[in-house]
């Protein structure tokens, strides 16, 4: 068995420190770091997206933020095999839970998922949104989503839990796996609609290698890309680039989805932010020292450390925004923290209803292929986001977290109606790094996952999923991953 990864191993320090993704933002060496397209709807911004180079993916990078989705994501896929019952026992089987095993948790699973450290402003939001009716809810991925508490992350002993530190470090004692990094797959070859071979750039070297089978595992924008590039796409497409079409396939970068994300930043009047951490060497080195001593305090931190899963309309069956709390505040993900003391409340849709599209750019496998999100597409998509962002702000003035606030520092007081929210969104909306559908069940993949029209060839990854689910989406993408290679053993 070979695996090829474009990037290097997975050595880099920040990579285990879980909140040193935020250091990996615009790495190149490990991070795709790329642009979509002009948005149309966000002021024709290009919207910066990264995506893990690197052993592991994106799960290196990510902001382990370990959540699930609903029951009604996965059953409203409508596709035999693939509803929210028989995706369950992959999620246990995945997980080895802190909190130990009980219906809705495994342990003893390569994923470590674990709690992550209380703080006085996270207790405050928590507090403020039950005191507007969201109910207490100390496991999102339990019995039901909705409500408010702390989010768990994958990790375990204060160090970052990815795929390739929970699967591939005890796989790589196989003698039957050869693992190649630095290695870019340029195309997959065919024979008589079989894939054959697939063909890999390494130190300026190209590859072929013969293969009983191939499994893509690229991610919504990479495993589209290589289809295309290998001639498995929209014809039309393909015709353009010079590619010669070896399966006219439409749905190969159709379809996009993602979580649109916007964030509101708040002063706070007590010095316990990250933000107050970082601004002195002193308070800096204090930092790193409980965490390389002890392994404990802000370095352990996830991209989320508070929630709340809310209905934006009382209407409504079940919650359609999710709310982050971080305790820090930043003008740039990833970047210098603001010189005061701060902190982020913002706002993600849970069910998207627009779709984008992932297509090649050129037919040279290094380009970066053309991302287009079309967020704010629908009324829908709009009005969620538009309502979220009231909520946040209600939340933040209600006691006891409105008496942390000094000041609204954005949007600012002067952001009111529908119409400046809406605004607002279009000049500060961007990615929360969930892309999925690209090669959707149905439409590329069959139930097996198995590449329609073509044989010996699948995908499993986030690409697959019909529709993104309803939050961050690396417990799903290893679901699938976990039930996908039941179907590869099943087949052999």
């Amino acid at each position: 068995m070979l695996l090829l990864e474009a990037g290097p191993r997975d050595t880099d320090f920040w990579i285990h420190v879980p909140l040193g993704y935020g250091k990996l933002f615009a790495r190149t060496d490990v991070n795709w770091a790329y642009e979509s397209e002009p948005e149309p709807a966000l002021n024709d911004r290009r919207i910066f997206t990264p995506r893990g180079k690197v052993l592991g993916g994106s799960s290196s990078i990510n902001g382990l933020v370990y959540i699930r989705g609903q029951r009604e994501d996965f059953d409203g896929w409508a596709v035999p095999g693939w509803g929210f019952d028989d995706l369950l026992p992959y999620f246990r089987k995945s997980e080895d839970q802190s909190r130990g095993a009980d219906p809705w948790h495994g342990v003893g699973g390569p994923l470590a998922v674990s709690d992550l450290p209380r703080h006085e402003l996270c207790d405050a939001f928590i507090a403020s949104a039950m005191a507007l009716g969201i109910p207490r809810n100390d496991d999102f991925n339990g019995a039901t989503q909705e409500g408010t508490g702390y989010y768990q992350a994958t990790a375990s002993r204060g160090r970052r839990c990815s795929t390739a530190v929970g699967y591939l470090r005890p796989a790589e004692k196989r003698p039957n796996l050869r693992i190649e990094v630095d290695a870019l797959a340029t195309r997959i070859h065919f024979r008589d609609r079989r894939a054959v071979g697939i063909e890999f750039r390494k130190k300026g070297e190209v590859h072929t290698v013969r293969a009983g089978e191939i499994i893509l595992c690229g991610g919504a924008f990479n495993s589209p890309q290589l289809l295309q590039l290998s001639g498995v796409g929209p014809r039309a497409l393909l015709e353009r680039h010079g590619i010669p079409v070896v399966h006219d396939s439409p749905g190969v970068g159709a379809d996009l989805q993602d979580h649109f994300y916007v964030r509101t930043f708040w002063r706070c009047r007590k010095p316990i932010t990250l933000n107050d951490d970082m601004m002195s060497l002193r308070r800096m080195a204090l930092v790193g020292l409980r965490y390389f001593l002890f392994r404990q305090g802000p370095l352990t931190v996830s991209a989320g450390h508070a929630a709340a899963f809310v209905r934006t309309r009382p209407d409504l069956k079940r919650p359609d925004a999710q709310l982050y709390f971080i305790n820090f505040s930043s003008a740039k993900r990833g970047g210098v923290l603001h010189r005061h003391s701060g902190f982020t409340c913002a706002v993600s849709q849970l069910q998207v209803e627009s779709r984008g599209s992932v297509h090649l750019r050129s037919a040279d496998p290094a380009a970066a292929p053309a991302i287009r999100y079309n967020y704010l597409a629908t009324e829908n998509d709009r009005r969620v986001m538009i309502e979220g962002l009231k909520l946040v702000r209600r939340i933040v003035n209600t006691a006891p977290l409105r008496d942390y606030v000094r000041a609204e520092y954005l949007p600012g007081p002067g952001v009111q109606g529908d119409s400046e929210w809406l605004d607002y969104c279009r000049g500060m909306g961007e990615t929360v790094f969930h892309p999925t559908s690209t090669c959707r069940i149905g439409a590329v993949v069959d139930e097996k996952l198995k590449v329609k029209g073509l044989r010996g060839l699948r995908v499993i990854d986030a690409s697959v999923m019909p529709a993104v689910p309803s939050g961050n989406i690396n417990a799903a993408v290893i679901a699938i991953a976990e039930k996908g290679a039941d179907l590869v053993k099943e087949d052999a």
